[in-house]
């Protein structure tokens, strides 16, 4: 397996208070969950607005919704996406 199929999650636990407070209202950064990993999308150019796509509020778990939307996990890989921790629970 290559270093590139290798992603390091760091040992910060996020709550879900914390995870639905990070909504980026008043300075705070944009946080997303999926598959228990909590991600800072603050800078990528389709979450500037208070909704992605108009289907997806910063601050919620988005497991369940990632196999309906018209991509798939791939996008975790991009740039803009940060891994900050895991989803406490």
């Amino acid at each position: 397996m290559s270093d590139a199929n290798i992603t390091i999650v760091p040992d910060r636990v996020i709550s879900e208070i914390e995870l639905k407070r990070s909504t980026g209202e008043r300075g705070t950064r944009k946080f997303i969950a999926y598959k228990g990993i909590v991600y800072d999308v603050t800078d990528c150019p389709k979450w500037r607005t208070e909704m992605h796509e108009f289907l997806h509020f910063p601050g919620q778990d988005l497991t369940s919704e990632i196999p309906d939307a018209p991509h798939q996990e791939e996008v975790f890989k991009h740039d803009c996406v940060k891994i900050v921790g895991r989803l406490a629970g």
